[in-house]
């Protein structure tokens, strides 16, 4: 199993020190889900909710956590971020909204945080824009499916 790295020497907290690595593009992929009522997914993909446009909210939503992931997670490099996309897939055999986020950067660290946080905060934006009709909705399964760049070269999850 290899060191943590958020560890120092004495087991404490510290931030990583990445002045020594390389610029290099990375590229990491999230991907999560909301299950829902069937009568809800109909109203979303409908654009029925009374709060609007359910997946435009969601986007902006996951965009902009997405650039503030290290003021969110404690330890979290701020990265100059050049492109994040969110996409939303609907899906009847699981009554919900496949979320798939794609963040790149050309940095010293990789983006995997802010995908995952991307995909997280949109969801967490569906929940609240259609929680009128629906309470019961569940966010689930969210993970890293690819990561592309770094010293430890490219990962596929999925």
């Amino acid at each position: 199993m290899s060191k943590l790295t958020h560890l120092d020497e004495h087991g404490n907290a510290n931030m990583v020190d990445v002045a020594h690595k390389p610029d290099t593009e990375r590229i990491a992929i999230a991907r999560g889900e909301i299950h829902m009522q069937k009568e809800t997914l109909d109203l979303i993909k409908a654009g029925q909710l009374k709060k609007g446009d359910v997946l435009t909210v969601a986007k902006i939503a996951g965009i902009s956590a997405s650039k503030r992931t290290s003021d969110l997670i404690p330890l979290c490099h701020p990265l100059p971020i050049s492109k994040i996309d969110l996409d939303f897939e609907f899906d009847d055999s699981l009554t919900g909204i496949i979320i798939t986020s794609t963040v790149k950067v050309t940095g010293k660290t990789g983006v995997e945080m802010e995908a995952l946080t991307a995909v997280s905060v949109a969801a967490l934006t569906i929940y609240d824009m259609a929680k009128a009709a629906e309470k019961t909705m569940k966010i689930q399964n969210i993970r890293l499916i690819e990561k592309h760049g770094g010293a430890s070269g490219d990962i596929v999850n999925e």
